[in-house]
């Protein structure tokens, strides 16, 4: 459970959600078996309802890990939709790369290996979707590249950001998390208040700010 929402009110909203096509729904097994973090449900169908309402084309993903999230997206842009993702864990790459074979999404998604910063650094792209999923305490360091990358009235989505509790109360803060839990909050607060951002914060899944850069 995310210990953002009660658990009741998590497995109602998760009782409602539609399967997905069973080989997705075998990859969300799969990688909850081996205890690899996925987007919740519940915020993968935010994310989808979005993607619809938006009509997102393109997407950048800032931590890939085994891909379910990226093939999540070309899937729900369709077959005109593309995803470059960055991930600096060759590990994860592999399994990546032979998930979204498995899923015929191969032209649909790049898998850019590297270090978030330097990758993000070096784009000359502009996306309609930006979905930070990486190292949490690097979410602040990552925006001015994210913004500049992201095309007005393009979509900035950042997961986990209330962190099982700790960014909303130092009750719940461990003591090896707490430059994590200052680092996110001084993100949150910053996208709360830029010029650039319309900016509202979600208790999905473990946190999910959406923001939504002006059209200057």
């Amino acid at each position: 459970m995310s210990e953002i929402v009660q658990d009741y009110i998590e497995d109602y909203i998760r009782g409602l959600i539609p399967a997905d096509r069973p080989q997705i729904e075998e990859f969300r097994k799969r990688a909850l078996d081996d205890e690899i973090p996925i987007i919740h449900k519940e915020v993968q169908k935010q994310i989808e309802l979005l993607i619809a309402a938006n009509k997102i084309q393109t997407v950048l993903e800032v931590g890939t890990a085994v891909g379910f999230s990226a093939s999540i997206f070309a899937e729900a842009m369709g077959p005109k939709g593309y995803v470059d993702t960055i991930e600096r864990n060759l590990n994860m790459i592999v399994q990546a790369d032979e998930n979204i074979t498995s899923l015929g999404l191969k032209n649909q998604i790049n898998l850019i290996v590297g270090d978030a910063q330097e990758k993000l650094a070096e784009l000359d792209k502009k996306y309609d979707m930006i979905f930070l999923d990486g190292a949490k305490g690097h979410y602040i360091h990552l925006l001015d590249d994210c913004l500049r990358c992201l095309k007005p009235g393009g979509l900035l989505i950042s997961d986990n950001v209330l962190f099982k509790g700790m960014i909303a109360t130092n009750d719940l803060v461990i003591r090896r998390k707490i430059t994590i839990v200052k680092r996110m909050r001084v993100y949150l607060e910053t996208i709360s208040s830029h010029p650039q951002l319309i900016t509202s914060i979600l208790p999905l899944g473990d946190g999910l700010a959406i923001s939504w850069k002006k059209d200057l």
